[in-house]
């Protein structure tokens, strides 16, 4: 990351929330967002902080961020060096944080922040809390879009969310601190907390009447969010078994060209077919080939695994009685 340049002073102790607010792909309407999210936060009765992080250069919202200070608004900014993606930004805005609770908001009208003390009800009970809109007001191909999304991620996930495009996420400063983010698996994040068995939930928050932004995604995105579930669907489940993935396609695939290198060898001795003119036993050979190179590449991640297990640790210690 290049250097960030912020203003404001670090709290000098401990808080109890830090709120953060990246300012990545979009954002609308910062000033009054901002006093409804204040409005919000201070019926809660907390001592908190707000943090708003620039991602790159955007020197007109920068001023407009700079000239609410100077109306009296109290929160710090973060501008970093180049664009790095929200996740990024995400992990500045942590770096700079002293709550012992962080809350990450959209820069853009998604949900009511009259109703963001519901997602602090139940705290004690949990680790992390996913702001879920409800009831959703978005057109009709929003909805099914999302659905088949969270369908597809919670089977190959064993998971139950039904809404991790929500920027609302109330969380232990625990839960950032063990689980990297990085690339677009800020999205992921409940499911990677999910894996690391921290307790998390939905709480539900109405849609908001001012979300602007109803429209479906760039065909772009949806190759991206495909290979973004893809990794997380590793990282879940072969993270420290990376044998059982390539090892089970390795075998299979080997075993398909073995099979077919069998047949082939039968159709030569025993009804004397001729195999020159034939690319079969070539491409054959080849699956026996790329089957154990898959299969290695699994040995490989194995042993990787193995030298440096007593650095990885995928649990999380809720409370020792001495």
């Amino acid at each position: 990351m290049e250097t960030a340049y912020s203003t404001g002073e670090a709290a000098p102790r401990p808080l109890d929330l830090s709120v953060i607010i990246p300012l990545s792909e979009r954002w609308y309407r910062l000033a009054d967002l901002y006093g409804e999210y204040r409005d919000a936060l201070d019926r809660l009765g907390l001592e908190y902080e707000m943090i708003y992080v620039l991602d790159g250069h955007h020197e007109r919202t920068f001023n407009e961020l700079c000239e609410l200070k100077e109306q009296g608004a109290k929160f710090r900014i973060i501008q970093l060096g180049k664009k790095f993606g929200e996740a990024t930004a995400l992990e500045a805005g942590f770096a700079e944080s002293h709550g012992e609770w962080i809350l990450t908001l959209p820069p853009y009208y998604q949900f009511e922040a009259a109703d963001l003390p519901s997602l602090f009800e139940r705290r004690d009970d949990f680790d992390m809390i996913i702001g879920r809109r409800w009831p959703r007001t978005d057109s009709r191909i929003n909805q099914w879009l999302s659905g088949v999304f969270h369908g597809l991620v919670n089977w190959m996930t064993n998971s139950e969310f039904s809404d991790l495009s929500s920027g609302a996420r109330l969380m232990r400063r625990q839960v950032m601190e063990e689980i990297p983010v990085y690339g677009d698996q800020h999205r992921f994040l409940p499911v990677l907390a999910s894996r690391r068995v921290f307790r998390v939930s939905e709480a539900n928050l109405r849609q908001s009447s001012k979300e602007l932004f109803r429209r479906v995604p760039a065909f772009g995105a949806y190759p991206r969010r495909l290979l973004d579930l893809l990794t997380v669907f590793f990282l879940v489940k072969f993270t420290k078994k990376p044998l059982r993935f390539f090892g089970l396609i390795g075998l299979g695939v080997s075993s398909v060209g073995g099979l077919w290198t069998l047949v082939l060898v039968v159709q030569r001795l025993v009804y004397d077919q001729a195999l020159a003119q034939r690319p079969a036993l070539l491409l054959a050979t080849l699956l026996v080939v790329l089957g154990v190179q898959i299969f290695a590449l699994g040995l490989v991640g194995e042993i990787l695994i193995y030298t440096h297990a007593r650095e990885i640790r995928e649990y999380t210690v809720e409370k020792v009685v001495n």
